[in-house]
């Protein structure tokens, strides 16, 4: 497929349709300065620069938007950090580490462990009873690298979870372990005093049931795990430390928020400007649009799908109502299935458009990142067990758990527990998803189908594969060769969203180093970035949006260095409370973190570097890049459940909604369906939208594959159009009141596979439905009914019309009118004809011809006309 010639770069926010140059990067007297902490870089100017094609194109947009420059150039030196006695702990468990790493094997490291002097005070400080903490541990029978993960916990000033603290004022810095604890020996003595008696035994068996002994072995898992997958920054003892870094810059930053000083107290810094990021404006040049999308169809076989799904979701608040329990994300209920669903719905969505385009099969391979919050990992596992593997096949599937990690205090750094070695733990972030995979062989999983690059999408994000985003971000990279690429739009202001930034930096090698990154929203303070203020320099970048394009050699080349350039964009956020549940089952709410990491951040390793300034024209030679979309096209979150009387929808289930209502607006008013606007959505607050339309992504999912199936007559306010239904066609009708279309066999049927799974087979024996010159006239929802959640698409209806399609049914209706309820159900391998009759209407139920039991008697032929996708109606 042959290339076109793309159009001028500019940026997203620049006014009017021409293009911003940049023709200097020079700080303007506005600009913030600030000194900024060294970001290590894993590219050098020895990467290639030269792309196969033109870079990606874009077109203007919004106009009053002018260019800012964030400046983060030296300034004279700032005074030290207070040092909160975090400056001591660091250098020792700084030192400590330094001589861990070149201990080798696990009895040598115990050696250099032990001679700590934290954990000889700790260790050596005898009990009431004339023993010692080592002893009691021995008498648990750990093994040496057990008693390794325990010792590690005592040096990096952790005792306290081992037991209740003695003597030691809440909040205080713990300025050395005098303490013995003994309340974590009594613990540990109990403990071995209720298994001699209960059992006879002094081993920690796995069939054993004593609560204690339960929660030690989750606390040696989780250090276990600590230990692992931190290892490429020292294990527990590099997590704590940076914990205490990113803490004492926390507290640098509350005294001075434009000064920053790196985590070895120097005063080394660099230039680094942040800069309104140039891509293509799919919305504005909507031809360059048609044809990266059609880059992203052609594509789909070297394409992999990742999908974060390991969040703790708190703010979603989603409990099972049988047991009360917590609920992840992904298992929200969302118009009528998971949001984990919705994502492979749009999936197949896109494959079946690759199957109508190319007459081929394809099973785009999914990797999914889970944890053990709520449970995750097991639902998630489970409902795609139960669902059949969505017609896709076990090995289509790769799950890789990520790690909780503990939070802490902010204001010690100390973990919080809800009692004896039980700490609170949370998921470490998105950006651990690279590491991890690594770790876990999803790179190679990917390699062995084939696969080049992936599309990564969060859950809760349902508007991310509207019409070409998701495909035009991926055709680009795959054409273009690209590294990592952005899904990007107007930024709300006050969001809690982070922003998408040209990068400008001069290294201290002399080189000049650009790409596009990220700077999360708990970052702006650093740029001088007040949330919240639409007039503030943050409302001129465009949001990050968490819909990325990754080439996957390129993210396992960072994934696989064994330093904290595999964990991007590590931070500590603290602004928002840690809140659980104590052993008494009382709620506490305490401020802190835990150490987080963000995917999008990988970036950051894939700046080109130069050897002079680039004035102009930076973005056309980068390996990363952006596409900008309008935001319903691009995000609308159901992320944070809506409290009671709250007047905002923002990131709420019914904000979202709102959101699909209206592209769905924008669609089907192109098709000439008159149809009642969506307005603002304070309109909205006390009822619910203006109509409800739910389409099957596999109607397009492109929009003009969809304009080609509808077309003509109306859509009253208060209706309700439901189409799960691939094979379309809809001509002249009018709805009022529910119209509800369900097909079996929605893009085809399943048949059993090599490996005895059950396998979707595109384009065979789907269900078919015609609708022309119709009139639909019935009471349908009861919008009054006080029960309605209609994002959940759960509603109590007085009338609808409805069509249940079994197998490869069909049903046809022309120049007729349904007044009142009806239900038309169609058996597997008949047609169903509505015609005008002397009651109103004539039903006929024929039988399918042999030659049509597959296709059809009729299908839609679709087929590329330059950078455009054209149907043609075939009838058999």
């Amino acid at each position: 497929m042959s290339s076109s010639a793309p159009p001028s770069l500019s940026h997203p926010c620049s006014g009017g349709g021409g293009n911003v140059r940049f023709s200097s990067f020079a700080p303007k007297t506005s600009s913030l300065l600030l000194l900024r902490r060294r970001r290590p870089s894993l590219l050098s100017s020895s990467f290639s620069l030269s792309l196969l094609a033109p870079p990606p194109p874009l077109a203007a947009a919004p106009s009053g938007c002018r260019l800012t420059r964030v400046s983060t150039a030296p300034v004279e030196c700032a005074p030290p950090a207070p040092e909160f006695g975090f400056r001591s702990e660091i250098e020792r468990l700084s030192a400590l580490r330094s001589r861990l790493a070149g201990a080798g094997s696990v009895a040598r490291k115990l050696a250099v462990i032990g001679a700590d002097s934290r954990v000889e005070e700790f260790f050596g400080s005898p009990s009431a009873d004339g023993g010692g903490l080592a002893g009691a541990l021995g008498a648990v029978d750990l093994d040496e690298e057990e008693m390794f993960l325990i010792k590690c916990l005592v040096a990096a000033g952790q005792e306290h979870v081992l037991g209740a603290e003695v003597g030691i004022p809440e909040g205080e810095f713990r300025e050395s372990a005098k303490s013995p604890l003994k309340s974590a020996l009594y613990a540990l003595a109990e403990m071995i005093e209720r298994m001699d008696a209960n059992r006879g035994e002094r081993k920690m068996g796995v069939g054993s049931e004593d609560e204690d002994v339960g929660d030690l072995k989750k606390l040696l898992r989780t250090l276990q795990e600590i230990e692992r997958f931190y290892d490429c920054i020292g294990g527990i003892i590099g997590y704590q430390i940076m914990v205490l870094e990113l803490l004492t810059e926390s507290v640098s930053e509350r005294q001075s928020t434009n000064r920053l000083q790196n985590s070895k107290g120097s005063m080394e810094s660099q230039i680094l400007e942040i800069h309104p990021p140039a891509g293509l404006d799919l919305s504005r040049d909507t031809e360059y649009a048609s044809q990266a999308a059609l880059w992203g169809i052609e594509g789909l076989p070297d394409l992999g799908e990742i999908y974060p799904l390991g969040g703790s979701a708190d703010r979603l608040g989603l409990v099972d109502p049988d047991t009360g329990e917590c609920l992840p994300a992904a298992m929200l209920p969302y118009c009528g299935r998971t949001l984990l669903e919705g994502l492979v719905r749009d999936l197949q969505a896109r494959e079946y458009l690759y199957f109508k385009l190319y007459g081929k099969q394809c099973v785009t391979p999914i990797a999914i990142m889970t944890s053990a919050a709520k449970n995750n990992h097991e639902r998630i596992t489970s409902l795609c067990k139960r669902l059949e593997w969505f017609g896709r096949g076990q090995s289509s599937f790769q799950f890789f758990e990520q790690p909780l990690v503990p939070a802490v205090s902010a204001e010690d750094g100390q973990w919080i527990i809800t009692k004896s070695f039980v700490p609170v733990c949370k998921p470490g972030g998105h950006g651990v998803i690279w590491k991890l995979a690594y770790d876990k062989g999803i790179f190679e999983w990917f390699y062995k189908h084939g696969r080049k690059g992936a599309t990564i999408r969060q859950v809760s994000n349902v508007v991310a594969a509207t019409d070409v985003t998701l495909l035009a971000l991926s055709g680009i990279g795959l054409r273009h060769e690209k590294k990592l690429g952005f899904a990007s739009c107007k930024r709300n202001a006050g969001a809690t969203e982070g922003i998408n930034v040209l990068i400008e930096r001069k290294n201290h090698d002399g080189k000049w180093a650009y790409g596009l990154s990220c700077v999360e929203y708990t970052e702006f303070d650093k740029f001088g970035m007040v949330n919240g203020s639409s007039n503030s320099l943050q409302a001129e970048f465009p949001a990050n949006t968490n819909i990325l394009y990754v080439d996957l050699q390129s993210a396992e080349l960072v994934a696989s260095s064994k330093d904290k350039t595999s964990l991007p964009g590590m931070v500590l956020n603290i602004k928002k409370p840690i809140e659980y549940v104590d052993d008494f089952g009382n709620t506490h709410s305490v401020s802190g973190g835990r150490l987080e990491c963000t995917m999008q951040n990988i970036a950051d390793s894939f700046l080109n570097t130069y050897h002079s300034r680039r004035y102009k024209g930076a973005e056309d030679e980068l390996d990363t890049f952006l596409v900008y979309n309008e935001r319903r096209r691009v995000t609308s979150s159901a992320k944070k459940k809506r409290k009671p009387l709250d007047k905002s929808f923002h990131q709420t289930p019914e904000g979202s909604l709102l959101d699909i209502m209206r592209n769905n607006y924008d669609i089907l008013s192109q098709c000439n369906i008159n149809l009642p606007e969506v307005e603002g959505n304070e309109k909205y607050i006390d009822s619910g939208p203006p109509f409800l339309i739910l389409l099957h992504p596999a109607l397009g999912p492109l929009w003009e594959v969809l304009r080609q199936k509808f077309c003509g007559g109306s859509i009253s306010k208060g209706s309700e159009l439901i189409v799960e239904v691939a094979e379309f066609l809809w001509r002249d009708v009018q709805l009022e009141g529910s119209l509800i279309i369900e097909a079996e066999n929605v893009m085809g049927s399943t048949g059993i596979g090599k490996n005895g799974d059950l396998i979707l087979q595109y384009g065979h024996r789907c269900g078919r439905c015609k609708l022309q010159n119709v009139k639909v006239l019935n009471e349908g929802i009861d919008w009054n009914f006080s029960g309605n959640v209609f994002w959940k698409h759960d509603v109590q209806r007085s009338e609808s019309l409805k069509v249940i399609l079994h197998g490869n049914a069909e049903f046809e209706a022309t120049d007729v009118s349904f007044q009142g309820n009806h239900v038309f159900e169609v058996p597997d391998g008949h047609k169903m004809k509505i015609t005008p009759g002397i009651s109103g209407f004539s039903v006929q139920l024929e039988t399918l011809a042999p030659n049509m039991v597959d296709s059809g008697s009729w299908y839609w032929k679709y087929k590329i006309n330059g950078k455009h996708i054209g149907l043609e109606l075939v009838e058999l």
